[in-house]
Order: C-alpha cells, then sequence, then structure tokens
C-alpha cells in the first residue's frame, strides 16, 4: 500500500513538498489542501494527481498517513494540533508558531500523542552541509572552535510578507540557529544580536529589520557567528566556515553552472544560484524522502520538533537581545518575557 500524504499550502515551499512527495514511488498525495483558489494551485493539483478538499475533508480520512503542513506561519500549529489528535505523522515548515508559549505547548502535545514529527530545516539534508556535520563528528577536523555562516537573500521581500512571516529572526535566522545546533552539538550559553534596518524603508515600516548579526557562545567558550541580510548584491549567498583544530572547512556559494570564462582583463564565473528554492533543490528532494521513510518505517528525521522548539528558543534570545542590546545568558530552562 501506498503511503498517503495530504498536503497543506500551494504557495511556493508547498509546490516544492507536493511535486516532491508525489515523485517517491512509494508516495500517494491524496489531497491538496489551500484556501485560496488560484489557477496555480489547480494546475498543481493536476500534476501531483491529487483533489483539492479543505482540512477537514483531509483528517476525516482514516487512510491518510501524514501531512505536509506548508502553509501560511500562522497556521502550522493548529494543523499540527489537528495531525497530533488525528493520530497522523506530520511534516511541518519553520517557525512551528510565531508565539513560543504556543510552541512549548504544542510540542508537548505532539509528545503525548506519540506521532511522528518531522520539522523543515533542509539544509541539514543539504550534502555540503552535511559532509561539514560528518567531517567534524569523524574527529578527522579536529574540535570545532569558530563556526561562521553567511545567508543574504538576492534581494528584500515585500513588507506585505514580512507582516506575516514572523520577521528576519523568526523567518530567516532560525535556519542558521538550528545549523549552528547542529554542527556544534553543545548547549548554548549566551546570545547576542545586532540588527538594523539599512536597505527597505517598507520593512522598517513594517516594524522589522533587513540587516543582523548574531553571535553564540556555548558552554565550553566555542563561538558561532551568524549574518543575515535580506539583499546580497552578488545573488543569493549561502556560505558556511568552520575553524577546527586541524582543518578549516568551508561550504561556498553553488554556481549555476561551473563554467569559468577567462580574457586578457580579467576572468569570470556564473552567478550563484537565483534563491533557496534552486540552491537547496536535492536537499528539499531528500528531505521529503526522509520524510516517506520516517512514515513507513518510524527512522529518526535530522531535524524533529525538539530541534525546531530549540532553534526557536535562541531565535527569541535572540530578538530580546536585540531588543535590550544586551548579550542574554541562555540556559535551558529560559524562556522569553
Amino acid at each position: 500500500m501506498p503511503i498517503r500524504l495530504a498536503i497543506f499550502g500551494a504557495g511556493r515551499i508547498g509546490q516544492v513538498h507536493a511535486r516532491n512527495a508525489a515523485a517517491h514511488p512509494s508516495v500517494e498525495v491524496a489531497y491538496l489542501v489551500d484556501p485560496v483558489a488560484s489557477p496555480g494551485r489547480d494546475t498543481l493539483a493536476t500534476e501531483i494527481g491529487a483533489r483539492v478538499v479543505d482540512a477537514d475533508a483531509a483528517f476525516a480520512d482514516d487512510r491518510i498517513d501524514g501531512v505536509v503542513v506548508a502553509s501560511s506561519t500562522d497556521t502550522h500549529a493548529d494543523l499540527v494540533a489537528r495531525a497530533a489528535d488525528a493520530g497522523k505523522a506530520v511534516f511541518c515548515e519553520k517557525p512551528i508558531s510565531l508565539d513560543f508559549a504556543k510552541t512549548e505547548a504544542l510540542a508537548e502535545r505532539v509528545r503525548n500523542a506519540g506521532i511522528p514529527c518531522m520539522l523543515g530545516f533542509q539544509r541539514r539534508y543539504d550534502a555540503s552541509f552535511r559532509a561539514v556535520r560528518d567531517r567534524i563528528a569523524s574527529g578527522a577536523a579536529g574540535r570545532l572552535e569558530h563556526l561562521m555562516m553567511q545567508s543574504r537573500d538576492p534581494a528584500p521581500p515585500p513588507a506585505s510578507y514580512v507582516r506575516t512571516s514572523g520577521g528576519m529572526f523568526r523567518d530567516t535566522a532560525i535556519h542558521d540557529m538550528d545549523m549552528a545546533r547542529f554542527l556544534l552539538d553543545e548547549e548554548i550559553a549566551s546570545v547576542y544580536a545586532v540588527g538594523s534596518c539599512l536597505i527597505s524603508k517598507e520593512i522598517g515600516a513594517a516594524g522589522d529589520i533587513d540587516t543582523l548579526m548574531i553571535v553564540l557562545k556555548t558552554r565550553s567558550g566555542r563561538l558561532a557567528q551568524v549574518t543575515n541580510c535580506r539583499r546580497g548584491p552578488m545573488g543569493y549567498d549561502q556560505r558556511l566556515e568552520a575553524l577546527c583544530s586541524e582543518e578549516v572547512l568551508w561550504v561556498e556559494n553553488r554556481p549555476q553552472t561551473t563554467m569559468r570564462t577567462a580574457r586578457p582583463e580579467g576572468a569570470w564565473a556564473a552567478a550563484p544560484m537565483n534563491y533557496f528554492i534552486e540552491r537547496f533543490a536535492q536537499a528539499y528532494r531528500d528531505e521529503m524522502n526522509a520524510f516517506a521513510e520516517m512514515v513507513e518505517t518510524g527512522s529518526r528525521p535530522l531535524a524533529d520538533l525538539t530541534d525546531g522548539l530549540e532553534a526557536q528558543r535562541l531565535v527569541e534570545a535572540a530578538i530580546e537581545s536585540h531588543r535590550t542590546g544586551l548579550p542574554i545568558e541562555f540556559a535551558p530552562d529560559w524562556r522569553p518575557q
């Protein structure tokens, strides 16, 4: 019997997950749920062979094995809660909720329900980032001492997106917080964040920032430095440097092609991949394959609900640091005020 899934959300990331799920040989995408009627939604449903239904119909079907929550951020928590109550496996895009208390309560609800739950941190499934993790874990690189990550978008999003996404910290920096946890593999002791609005007046008017830096310090004193920006003049910019005691490990931008051009006046390489959908295309495929495996065999994903909760807790500490201008002493019992 195939694994039967319901996909919630027919927007940009929902389309990625829907197509990847439908391409899996053991998966049937039975339902596509999105309350916004559009030609794109209907075309996607036809392409993947899914019926367009409402949420009630999807959750009422006992034959559904799992749900993929890729709808707008403000709907995630309610859909995950309904999946827990219905006993369905869940894949949920980050963040779980813009309200941390609600996120924490939902995590407990999911644990009590005993359903498998996977969080959408696709960088964990990227071959380059995983190679860094594996190299450090093997001991070959020596002890990781200093981690630097740069994440810059090609251009700022519209203010309408900013108002519903949770802002730059919860929308963008959460990926870097998760990757810091993934690579450092040690409790964080302090979080310090500074930010400005340097690029988009519209983003500033919406109450958000477009440029930020975060410094994390672990219990043993190791450091991670994160740079986020809503504009990269060179295009999508996604790089990492891990300074270890024996080696330095890099993840560079992935170019659109590997062709290089040279003339007497200089040399040129292709531009980076356009944006995260293109850059992490294979990671998204591997991530959805891992979800199907989790549903079928019960295997543990690389990012579960606890990882989502802890990445968001770090983000909330960064928001508090930015607000106060002070570093946050980050203990296991720290919670936002």
